[in-house]
């Protein structure tokens, strides 16, 4: 039974039962959430491999930056339901909007957005 196993390979059945139907577009509303490094790592990974290997374009709704900014192409950022940035995650990171709205000041590490 999934419900026995442990967190992070529940949610990799999750991920599993979404593929089955073949989607060409797969919306994955926070997925590394509630895991830890070691189950995060391994999800991105997860992540990464369907976009390369099955061809499945990836919409990523993810607060962990980090994992934002590991396995994203191309990322849009809201706050508070408004669009502030768009590009690539070298763009990203050094947006003075998204350093703003996300670590509330300039003038800190960019360490919190993968730098």
């Amino acid at each position: 039974m999934v419900h026995t196993l442990p967190y992070g390979l529940q949610k990799r059945v999750e991920l599993a039962r979404a593929l089955a139907m073949k989607p060409r577009i797969l919306l994955l509303d926070e997925p590394a959430t509630g895991m830890n490094l070691e189950e995060t790592e391994d999800m991105a990974r997860f992540i990464l491999d369907i976009n390369e290997e099955w061809g499945v374009t990836i919409i990523l709704i993810e607060h962990d930056m980090g994992v934002v900014m590991d396995i994203s192409n191309r990322i849009c950022v809201l706050d508070f339901g408004q669009k502030i940035a768009e590009g690539r995650p070298e763009e990203i990171r050094h947006n003075e909007n998204v350093i703003k709205a996300y670590l509330g000041q300039e003038d800190i590490t960019y360490s919190r957005l993968g730098a």
